[in-house]
């Protein structure tokens, strides 16, 4: 670059969080979190137990509308700078491009194959020859086609645990989404089940926008760009990982990653 060449202009977030509040009916669980997520990052949200952080990471795909006393009580989350609770947005297509893993692995009791490609058949895809090809993609961009390739016709729940969140993950990114919430994803997990996962996130990354909500601070280290510290519903300090991990500035966020705060 030329001396005299200006500097690129830093990229724009592709997920904002703007003063945003949300409720269960009276009890409020978020205040006023304001939060940049950068696109192809990986970012941990961690806190204590009922701080908000998984409520916030099913926000982004609003799967907590099906949570009758869900509301927003002020501000925004916007995607590209499209507000994601105006009326005009259609969720069914948000969630196709927000793809979710949860905690506790859940495959559908059917085949392997049908679960891969559940959400295709959902949004209308039925060509066998199109099917075929997104199960390959899928269960190989999550690690699990070598193993399964020949009993793609067994029921997924005779999988290994590890191998059934795997498989949950090439469900969510068969329709290949833009993002990927991930509520604990390595929690229900074996330590070789987890350090599998975490392996697959690191292929992963750069090809999805992560959000990973995680109590276990050794993997908020070793998988996240960036770490967001929730407490009382409160976002109390967003940085770069290791900064965050090494020179926290907020005291509340010493105290929480060095086990004084529970």
């Amino acid at each position: 670059m030329a001396a005299n060449s200006p500097a690129p202009a830093p990229e724009e977030p592709l997920i904002r969080v703007e003063k945003f509040n949300y409720a269960y009916g009276d009890h409020q669980v978020l205040f006023d979190v304001d939060l940049n997520m950068q696109r192809r990052d990986v970012t941990a949200l961690i806190g204590p137990s009922g701080c908000g952080k998984s409520t916030l990471l099913r926000a982004i795909n609003r799967i907590n509308d099906l949570v009758d006393s869900a509301r927003v009580v002020s501000g925004r989350i916007t995607i590209d700078g499209v507000d994601l609770y105006a009326p005009e947005v259609d969720v069914i297509s948000l969630r196709r491009n927000v793809g979710m893993v949860f905690q506790k692995y859940n495959p559908f009791p059917r085949s392997i194959f049908e679960n891969a490609v559940y959400g295709l058949r959902v949004a209308g895809v039925k060509d066998r020859h199109d099917l075929e090809e997104a199960a390959e993609r899928s269960l190989r961009s999550a690690a699990l086609w070598d193993e399964v390739k020949d009993r793609l016709d067994e029921m997924a729940t005779g999988l290994s645990g590890g191998q059934q969140q795997r498989l949950c993950i090439a469900r969510a990114i068969a329709l290949q989404p833009r993002i990927l919430l991930m509520d604990e994803p390595c929690a229900a997990l074996d330590p070789i089940a987890t350090a599998r996962i975490e392996e697959l996130i690191h292929q992963l990354r750069g090809q999805y926008t992560f959000i990973i909500v995680t109590h276990n601070m050794e993997q908020a280290k070793r998988i996240a760009d960036r770490t967001a510290f929730f407490y009382k519903g409160k976002l109390i300090e967003e940085d770069d990982t290791m900064t965050i991990f090494n020179r926290p500035n907020d005291p509340l966020t010493e105290s929480y990653i060095t086990g004084r705060l529970t």
